[in-house]
């Protein structure tokens, strides 16, 4: 049997041709658990999305957010205004802290309530605490005005402390205690009340370049000593001026060498003063009954 050339170059290329291999075919998508799990976390996903933007709205609307601010803040152009009752953590650091026109501006504090000034620097200058035993405030000078903040009425600093105001009252029942001295233009007592000026355990002065005035307007004087009282002027003269000037319980004298003169009863007596100074009584007579060696000068 005779083969062609053609057949047989048909024939070998027929033997190299391998026929195509047969591939395995997978399926495409999701199915069974895989399928219900993944539609389970959309659903979750979905869920958790409403539940936060709802909470999100729930809290925009009970804060009271706004473009001004949020719940009882308001951010204006000239500051921040509160409403209600504000608690601060941290310290605060502002200029100016104004209360409504209609209502007081109230601190509270469980310890104390400090308020601070400080310079450019950084250090304390000024400090006012205000806690529960007591008010303390810490500052070069101390000034306490009126109602209308133009007259002053009371300073304090390191050298000296001034009242300005027409008058001072002390309300208490032991009074003013002063442990220095006191510079006045007067000393008053109210109305219906008496003054009364005591030093317990030491003595009592009162000095004044131009003379002090003791008096008493519309009631008497009374001056009391337990020891001596002196009356001295150094460049004057002591003036008693009165429609009539008495002076009890003066001692009755008689002459050293006749005491028995001063039994006799005696209707009118005569003033004498022996040269120690002594003020005593002696019986008138015709002529000066006053002797220098009275029982009175004796004893003096």
């Amino acid at each position: 049997m005779e083969i062609t050339q053609d057949q047989y170059i048909l024939a070998s290329h027929s033997l190299h041709l391998q026929r195509p291999a047969c591939d395995a075919v997978y399926p495409v998508g999701l199915y069974g658990w895989r399928k219900r799990c993944l539609y389970f976390l959309l659903l979750l996903l979905l869920v958790t999305m409403i539940v936060n933007l709802a909470l999100t709205v729930w809290i925009l609307k009970v804060m009271n957010f706004s473009v001004d601010g949020m719940g009882s803040l308001r951010l204006k152009q000239n500051g921040i205004h509160l409403e209600g009752v504000s608690k601060f953590q941290r310290p605060l650091y502002v200029n100016d802290i104004q209360s409504r026109r209609d209502s007081w501006l109230l601190l509270r504090s469980d310890k104390n309530v400090t308020l601070n000034a400080r310079n450019k620097e950084g250090q304390l200058t000024g400090q006012l605490t205000v806690g529960p035993e007591a008010v303390e405030v810490q500052c070069q000078r101390l000034e306490v005005r009126d109602g209308d903040g133009g007259r002053l009425l009371f300073t304090a600093d390191e050298e000296e402390v001034a009242m300005l105001t027409d008058r001072l009252t002390v309300t208490g029942a032991e009074g003013a205690v002063f442990e220095h001295s006191v510079e006045t233009p007067l000393i008053q007592a109210r109305t219906s009340e008496d003054l009364r000026l005591e030093s317990p355990t030491r003595s009592l002065t009162m000095e004044a370049p131009r003379g002090v005035e003791v008096s008493a307007a519309r009631g008497t004087l009374g001056i009391s000593s337990r020891k001596d009282l002196q009356l001295e002027s150094t460049e004057g003269e002591i003036l008693l001026d009165a429609s009539s000037i008495r002076l009890g319980s003066l001692p009755l004298g008689t002459h050293a060498g006749s005491p028995s003169q001063a039994i006799q009863k005696q209707a009118v007596y005569e003033v004498c003063v022996c040269p120690s100074g002594k003020i005593y009584l002696s019986p008138a007579e015709s002529s000066s009954s006053c002797q220098a060696m009275s029982n009175i000068c004796l004893w003096s």
